[in-house]
């Protein structure tokens, strides 16, 4: 007879909370510094899973679905920044204690974080091959770099509502950086103009375009406000590469438009 399904079991909370293994001379910030890291871990992988989910239900034709599942990730986004006022919390001199630690670890090798990226057509070779063969991290953003974007989704989506999109959008290499197009929008100025239904939508990934620049936004101060401008933890460039994160649209068709309506 198995066992009868309990809280503990049902999320395993035996094993979620034997996940923290600071070093036995644990410095106090140190566990904010996991749990926080490890928190972060587990909202990307909802967040991947609830695109994933948002690409289907456009496939199929589900727009008011696809609409509250961007919804749920925009709230996620939000969660995500709170949880930098958290770590802001810890002082740089709290951080230094324990820094050393980390070795050649560093959050630029956060393979769920480059797996969302690719998601959102934000994709880099490089980010790829940065992971080990037959790895977990390998096999999965292989997975995503030959896979279409949420972008390639939308069209497709606005494809099937009659729309006449430029050939060379449907048919994108999906490896491929998403480049502005004038004669798409021309096709999302009629959308915004005439179809408020469909313009919802687009706004709904405006409104995740700016939610993940708020993000690295926010990311970036964090880490000038702990480390200022001192190399990152792994060897990284710290802020310096962060900086060249920012300001950089995810879906610049959507903002080029803004003039022309």
């Amino acid at each position: 007879m198995s066992e009868a399904v309990t809280y503990g079991r049902y999320l395993k909370i035996d094993e979620l909370l034997g996940l923290q293994d600071p070093r036995e001379d644990v410095e106090h910030d140190e566990m904010l510094f996991i749990v926080i890291h490890q928190v972060y871990e587990l909202w990307f992988k909802v967040v991947l899973h609830e695109l994933d989910y948002c690409a289907e239900l456009l496939a199929n034709g589900d727009a008011p679905r696809a609409q509250h599942t961007l919804k749920r990730v925009l709230t996620i986004l939000k969660v995500l920044v709170s949880q930098l006022d958290v770590l802001e919390t810890m002082t740089p001199t709290q951080f230094l204690t324990f820094r050393e630690r980390l070795e050649s670890a560093s959050g630029f090798q956060s393979d769920q974080f480059r797996a969302l990226e690719f998601s959102l057509g934000r994709k880099a070779r490089a980010s790829v091959e940065r992971f080990p063969e037959g790895s977990r991290a390998r096999a999965s953003l292989e997975a995503r770099w030959s896979a279409p974007t949420l972008w390639d989704a939308v069209l497709k989506y606005l494809s099937a509502q009659g729309y006449q999109l430029p050939p060379e959008q449907l048919e994108r290499d999906v490896t491929a950086p998403i480049e502005p197009s004038d004669g798409l929008q021309a096709v999302l100025v009629d959308v915004y103009r005439n179809d408020p239904r469909n313009a919802e939508l687009c706004e709904r990934l405006v409104d995740l375009d700016e939610g993940i620049q708020e993000w690295r936004y926010r990311h970036v101060k964090m880490v000038e406000r702990t480390i200022g401008s001192k190399q990152g933890s792994g060897g990284s460039a710290g802020s310096a590469y962060l900086h060249t994160t920012l300001n950089r649209p995810l879906f610049p068709d959507l903002w080029e438009i803004r003039v022309r309506l």
